[in-house]
């Protein structure tokens, strides 16, 4: 186990100096000055050119401003928006868990449907229930999401007007930024009715959870419901048949967990998936998260942030990515040695 550890953190490790680096060569292809695009600071005069090129060591080696950069990353010192000129840290900082609480609401609504809807559709393999749950997973995940989101939009809020349209929150409840998550921030507000802050805030939540949600329960489906019948077609299930167990009884005692083990590595290869979604997602719903931050400096040509942004997520993804990979890959080597054990 602890070997495995450290090849997993080995690996994180490498491919993260692999997209810092990444990351800092950006500036270099960006158009444009490539003091303004590491800086996001224009020069307005000679001296001050003279003393940024200092400040970042563009006057040096190009290692020598690797090694800054990285420190600078290390430290939160992650430069500033050359559009708005504010700090990019606290730019991230305000827009990253808009987009965590995005990701794990659809997580939330994608397990507790999509992994149920699975397992009975793998139980109940090649009957009608079996392939009425296919043709919507099917259906589900060929819908583009963007395609998803503008309907629902067209639905709900232009015609139907139940649910509104852009937004985490009514500007009418002045809710104090503290965690970033809108729920905690609400309960840790000072405002007057709290209880009808949270309606609001759920119901801004609802259309852009349910269009990540829809893609995502519909993989979730797909892969549980393959579990589910590859394990049952294993001997010791066929041989726990032939002693006279019932099926529901076979599969809580046996089933369920040892099919709930291969889903892991498949989810964790689909976050990267989830996560793009998400960012679609914020720009339609005008959610405030990072994925609408970075939209918006593309736009605006703001490098510095398009680098920054970029980084963030991509740690985001492949920190969530190898996390799970280990702990799939922990739980099949528990499992092998407990057999082993057995034998």
């Amino acid at each position: 186990m602890i070997k495995l550890l450290i090849r997993y953190i080995n690996l994180m490790v490498a491919t993260i100096l692999v997209l810092v680096l990444l990351s800092f060569l950006l500036p270099f292809f960006f158009p444009g000055d490539l003091l303004t695009n590491i800086s996001g600071i224009t020069p307005q005069s000679e001296q001050q050119r003279i003393a940024l090129e200092q400040a970042f060591k563009l006057d040096q080696s190009i290692f020598q401003q690797f090694f800054l950069y990285i420190e600078n990353l290390l430290s939160g010192n992650w430069g500033v928006s050359s559009v708005t000129q504010l700090n990019l840290t606290d730019e991230i900082m305000l827009a990253l868990p808009a987009t965590l609480e995005l990701v794990m609401y659809s997580l939330i609504v994608a397990t507790f449907i999509g992994i149920p809807i699975g397992f009975l559709s793998g139980l109940k393999h090649h009957n009608p229930i079996d392939f009425s749950v296919v043709t919507f997973s099917i259906v589900g995940y060929s819908f583009p999401v963007f395609w998803l989101a503008l309907i629902f939009i067209i639905t709900f809020c232009l015609q139907l007007q139940w649910l509104p349209i852009s937004g985490r929150i009514d500007l009418l409840f002045e809710v104090q930024h503290q965690t970033g998550f809108i729920l905690i921030d609400i309960f840790l507000s000072d405002i007057g009715d709290t209880k009808a802050a949270y309606i609001d805030a759920i119901r801004h939540a609802i259309l852009p959870t349910i269009a990540v949600a829809t893609i995502t329960t519909a993989l979730f489906i797909r892969f549980s419901r393959r579990s589910v019948i590859d394990v049952m077609q294993k001997d010791y299930i066929i041989a726990a048949k032939s002693r006279g167990f019932t099926q529901s009884q076979i599969f809580l005692k046996h089933g369920f967990k040892n099919a709930l083990i291969p889903i892991l590595p498949l989810l964790a290869l689909q976050l990267s998936t989830l996560i793009t979604n998400v960012m679609i997602i914020e720009t339609i719903f005008s959610w405030p998260g990072i994925g609408n931050l970075l939209i918006q400096a593309i736009y605006q040509q703001d490098y510095p942030a398009i680098r920054v942004g970029m980084l963030v997520v991509a740690l985001i993804v492949l920190v969530l990515t190898i996390s799970l990979e280990y702990v799939s890959r922990a739980f099949d080597k528990t499992k092998d040695d407990k057999e082993r054990a057995a034998f």
